[in-house]
């Protein structure tokens, strides 16, 4: 471990439970909205509402780095004083390659086969205050039966934490489990491992909602969604799904009138009553699978998907929708508004300030949440190669590419970019926060700027 400046606690509650992860926060739905318990925060969404620092680099504001064996492109998540992150480990080495590396070997991917070795597939707690490995745990050791794009990992799916218990699901050998706070395994399931589109491989994380957890599970032959009691893994509820492979993660919009679960897929977009299961809404007619998750607010969620040589359209749906959309319903049945052509790619977009950022092809659009119009579209330094999502803090948008520069822009209405920061390495997973802390995981390093 790297120390380059002296590490500060984060004052978070203390008197943590032997068999629990962290403080509980007090909470409505009682998850752990104080942390950074899921993909993207506890709002789905990117946003942050505490201040981590702006400028870093190996001799700035780095409190501390530690290496990650293996490979995975998961983000890691916090409760408390904890950091949990996944990762798939080889015995021959094998780590995830970066965008030109893996197009170079893409005659070979499509020529191969699956992993003739096994992979280690693991959950690690690590301190947050001085990234201390705390425990590792072997879920199990399987040899992977399908191949993976060679810029994906075999752990790309983020865990899910509700406080008390960790969640972790890899979807290449099809097991979640169930993790109390010393690393010990609760329940065990095999959801089945299935084939992705061009055998990408898979990616859709893992979503939590009042002691439930959420799986999407989008392939090539058994689409399905499932809802899954925290504490014991009994199913509550489970929907067959008619799209194929998508890697959108499902997200729980939280909005004025009630919370939502919104499922990316394959030509589809729906919105679901978490405890039951209860269809809301669909939009149909979107076109190919999603890469990009939706981000949302109290007052709309806003989506949209890009093909490789095409970029689909950028659609907010407003809270209260009901019923069947279509992309002809503009000012009906809630669908708020549709710019053409202004999707994004990979890179899930951020709304802050009633201003939606959206990413895509190393162009930076600003639109007017409310409205769709745009108001800026700029190239950003830095950014033709950017695969993690938007994040946002402090009135500032982040957006970090595969090499380690992190662009950073002013999140108002007139277009400024900050002094790009720099962290050398590969980087695919999403930044996650821990309150005035920042973890950026690459493909070797776990770094905490602070």
């Amino acid at each position: 471990m790297k120390v380059t400046q002296r590490t500060h606690i984060v004052l978070l509650c203390a008197a943590l439970a032997l068999s629990g992860i962290g403080t509980r926060a007090e909470s409505a739905d009682s998850d752990f909205a104080s942390s950074w318990g899921s993909f993207r925060g506890p709002e789905g969404n990117g946003v942050s509402t505490v201040k981590h620092p702006s400028a870093w680099g190996m001799t700035e504001n780095l409190a501390w780095s530690v290496e990650i064996p293996g490979g995975g492109w998961s983000s890691p998540i916090v409760a408390g004083d904890k950091i949990f992150l996944t990762t798939a480990v080889s015995s021959d080495g094998t780590r995830p390659k970066g965008f030109g590396a893996g197009v170079a070997s893409m005659r070979s991917h499509f020529m191969g086969k699956a992993p003739d070795v096994p992979f280690s597939f693991e959950v690690h707690c690590i301190s947050l205050a001085d990234g201390t490995a705390l425990w590792k745990r072997q879920v199990v050791s399987k040899k992977p039966p399908h191949k993976i794009h060679p810029s994906n990992s075999y752990a790309t799916e983020s865990p899910v934490t509700d406080g008390e218990r960790v969640y972790a699901y890899f979807a290449a050998v099809g097991i979640i489990a169930c993790l109390n706070g010393a690393g010990d395994v609760i329940w065990e399931k095999d959801l089945g491992a299935y084939r992705t589109s061009s055998d990408f491989g898979t990616g859709s994380s893992l979503a939590i909602h009042k002691g439930i957890v959420f799986v999407q599970c989008d392939n090539e032959s058994e689409s399905f969604l499932l809802a899954l009691e925290g504490k014991t893994g009994k199913e509550v509820w489970k929907l067959d799904r008619a799209g194929r492979t998508s890697w959108s993660s499902p997200v729980i919009w939280k909005n004025r009138e009630r919370v939502e679960l919104v499922v990316c897929g394959a030509g589809s977009v729906a919105s679901y009553e978490p405890q039951t299961g209860k269809l809301l809404w669909t939009l149909t007619g979107t076109g190919g699978a999603f890469s990009a998750s939706p981000t949302c607010d109290s007052e709309r969620i806003y989506l949209g998907n890009s093909g490789r040589n095409s970029r689909g359209p950028l659609v907010a749906i407003q809270a209260g929708a009901a019923g069947e959309l279509t992309l002809e319903s503009i000012g009906e049945k809630k669908l708020a508004w549709i710019v053409d052509a202004s999707a994004p790619g990979m890179c899930s977009p951020v709304v802050v300030d009633g201003r939606l950022f959206v990413l895509s092809r190393g162009i930076l659009s600003c639109h007017d949440a409310s409205t769709g119009e745009r108001i800026y579209r700029e190239r950003l330094k830095n950014a033709s190669s950017v695969t993690s999502s938007l994040w946002a803090s402090d009135g500032k948008v982040f957006a970090l590419n595969e090499s380690g520069q992190t662009s950073v822009i002013k999140s108002g209405s007139e277009f400024e970019q900050l002094p790009t920061n720099e962290t050398p390495g590969l980087f695919w997973a999403t930044p996650s926060i821990a309150g005035d802390a920042l973890l950026i995981r690459g493909a070797t390093m776990l770094h905490c700027i602070r």
